[in-house]
């Protein structure tokens, strides 16, 4: 009796756009040794984008994903993470592979992230170690950051997907006294602490390379704002990112 056998079709691998890789680093990881991969393409347009090269997907990039993984494949036990920044990651199609192809490799992987896509990044979850949230302002001062409508509601939804995995995280504020004057910047950290956040960086905006040439230089007196004791005394780790 012949058996006929039939190849089960696999389903077609779907890619990533790749601007560019930092092989080391010490910062974008805590505790850990890790690469970054820059992702292409961000469905926003913020104001003080400093990757403003990666805003728009480039399919004629130099770089391949099966190239960088075999890159990364030399350097098991050299690193402890690989790190997918952007851009927006979470807006390529093939970013889950990726983070499988690296998780196979037995590397931790992490996220940078901005919440423009909440029902990707939930499915990412439960698959990542890791992840950077930069959270912008309250909801209702997005657009005028970002330059899309309702991109503040994505955004806090995605916040709170992360904060109910079990995820670690950072979440990452960056501030431009234009964009987020003081008194702006406690009525985010008052929301963050009530949702229950735990983890906050407040980082400097530097408008040096930023994507609005408009967006003048920024203000903001750190030494006389009360926003920095406000967040020591309301989240567990304040990470302060400010100029020297």
């Amino acid at each position: 009796m012949s058996q006929h056998f039939q190849n089960t079709p696999q389903p077609e691998r779907r890619e990533i756009t790749i601007g560019g890789i930092t092989p080391l680093t010490t910062i974008d990881f805590p505790d850990a040794l890790s690469a970054v991969i820059f992702c292409q393409g961000c469905p926003w347009r913020c104001r003080y984008c400093h990757n403003s090269t990666l805003v728009k997907r480039n399919t004629e990039t130099r770089y391949r994903w099966k190239d960088i993984l075999k890159k990364l494949g030399q350097r098991v036990g050299l690193l402890d993470a690989i790190v997918f920044s952007g851009g927006e990651p979470t807006l390529q199609p093939g970013l889950h592979d990726a983070i499988h192809d690296i998780k196979a490799l037995g590397f931790k992987a992490g996220l940078h992230t901005a919440g423009c896509y909440p029902e990707k990044l939930e499915k990412l979850l439960p698959s990542l170690d890791w992840v950077g949230f930069d959270i912008k302002a309250p909801a209702e001062d997005y657009d005028q950051i970002t330059g899309v409508s309702n991109s503040g509601d994505k955004a806090w939804q995605s916040l709170e997907l992360l904060q109910n995995s079990n995820v670690d995280y950072e979440v990452r504020i960056t501030v431009h006294d234009d964009l987020l004057p003081d008194d702006r910047l406690k009525t985010l950290l008052q929301r963050l602490s009530v949702m229950g956040i735990k983890n906050i960086a407040l980082q400097h905006c530097q408008t040096d390379d930023s994507l609005d040439r408009d967006l003048g230089p920024n203000r903001i007196d750190w030494k006389h704002s009360s926003c920095i004791d406000y967040a020591q005394n309301h989240f567990e780790e304040v990470v302060l990112r400010l100029p020297s």
